[in-house]
């Protein structure tokens, strides 16, 4: 197998088969990231003098040639190449000869894979920050069409206080900017630039790592070399967090659904072409998608713990079970955006039923709205509360209160769906 790191001296084909394990598979999700940060890496080592204008301009070509590949889609590892490094740096050897083996002075691929990582990182929690902002929006806008549509509250699985689907909608729209909170929290830990920390312990060459924190658009580098393999695992979990925050306000909502599509409930239902039937009571309509975006979401919340156990006893330093980060995280990326777009496509089909409170299910709903009228009208609260525990306790229970008159910050009739809004503006504003 080409390796960077041969010495003439081969691994036993079990100990490679173990060890490189799904990196080939894995690493070509990295391929564009490492053409990036070896044009920054050389780029750098030209202005230090370790590369003539005429091997930059070469090697230059070379890597364009091979990002060209890459968007194409005709890129792969060949059979017996390690990882994505050792393809790139195979590919310029092959073109170039011996300027092609100039390209790794002064960095590791611990680097290597630091930065492709960071930087694989960043654009995908820039699409999920897309993704979140597209399902804020429909929620918003459900929230606005159907805030007048009340809807039973519960508290304990128990009829509590009178809801609406307005303030149903809202609650999981701002719920979703303090998981973007977490989102730029993990952005802003990964876009740090950790090239030329080498393999921990920084380089003798004079690298220029400010210029290549530049030229590969992160905010700053990681400036102790030590630091900079720290962050490996560190970021991952960082982002594995904020993914589990989006994950628990999907996992809930998607469990909200399922209940209310209950027909015990028929609060909302969708079409029959987004629900699956049974194969022996032709009556069920199943919210499969609903409860695979729960288990789904179950997943991508075990994914933080996963790797703080994998990390957590590490020293300082590479260590080889880092390898397996990626096999952790990057299939719950997967995750992450298919139940985020299903849900935004789910919700541009949900059908709100209008009159759920004129059943006599719900008379008990306004319990509360009655112990309040009666102390607006002079009953002390604890003697209102009483009266009227005792009223639903004979069955003597009627509200005839009229109209519903939430008024406060965030009630029923005042949903701060403006103000919410400004919020996740705000929070989304990561430049």
């Amino acid at each position: 197998m080409a390796t960077l790191w041969n010495k003439g001296t081969a691994a036993a084909g079990p100990v490679e088969q173990f060890t490189v394990g799904n990196d080939r598979v894995l690493d070509l999700k990295l391929a564009k990231y490492d053409v990036q940060g070896s044009l920054a890496h050389i780029t750098m080592l030209n202005s230090i003098g370790l590369l003539t204008d005429s091997e930059l301009s070469v090697l230059k070509d070379a890597l364009n040639d091979i990002a060209d590949s890459i968007r194409a889609g005709e890129f792969a590892l060949e059979p017996d190449v390690e990882d994505i490094h050792s393809q790139v740096e195979l590919l310029l050897t092959r073109r170039l000869g011996e300027v092609g083996k100039k390209i790794h002075s002064g960095r590791s691929r611990n680097d290597q894979v630091l930065v492709d990582i960071k930087q694989f990182l960043k654009d995908e929690l820039l699409q999920v920050r897309g993704e979140v902002l597209e399902l804020f929006r429909k929620l918003q806008e459900l929230s606005e069409r159907h805030k007048d549509v009340l809807l039973p509250g519960y508290t304990h699985g128990q009829i509590a206080m009178p809801s609406s689907f307005g303030l149903w909608f809202g609650a999981y729209a701002e719920s979703l900017v303090n998981d973007m909170y977490m989102l730029h929290g993990a952005f802003r830990v990964v876009d740090r630039n950790p090239l030329g920390s080498a393999a921990g312990y920084g380089s003798s060459f004079p690298l220029d790592r400010e210029m290549t924190t530049r030229l590969l658009g992160f905010a700053s580098p990681d400036c102790n070399s030590v630091a900079a393999q720290l962050s490996r695992g560190k970021s991952e979990m960082c982002v594995a967090s904020a993914l589990g925050s989006i994950a628990l306000t999907l996992n809930k909502f998607a469990s909200d659904c399922c209940q209310y599509m209950c027909p015990n409930f028929g609060f909302i239902r969708f079409p029959d072409s987004l629900t699956t039937g049974s194969s022996i009571m032709p009556h069920k309509k199943n919210p499969d998608v609903w409860e695979m975006v729960r288990g789904k979401c179950n997943r991508i919340l075990a994914c933080e713990n996963e790797i703080s156990m994998l990390c957590s006893n590490m020293p300082h330093g590479y260590h080889r079970d880092s390898q397996l980060l990626k096999d952790v995280l990057f299939p719950v990326l997967e995750l992450m955006h298919d139940c985020l777009r299903i849900t935004v496509y789910m919700l541009d089909h949900i059908e709100v039923r209008k009159d759920i409170l004129d059943s006599a299910l719900y008379e008990h709903l306004f319990t509360v709205e009655e112990v309040n009228r009666r102390v607006l009208a002079g009953v002390p609260f604890r003697d209102a509360y009483r009266q009227v525990g005792v009223e639903v306790n004979q069955g003597r229970f009627h509200y005839s209160g009229g109209e519903l008159h939430h008024t406060h910050l965030g009630s029923i009739g005042n949903l701060c769906n403006d103000r919410i809004a400004d919020l996740m503006a705000s929070a989304s504003a990561w430049n």
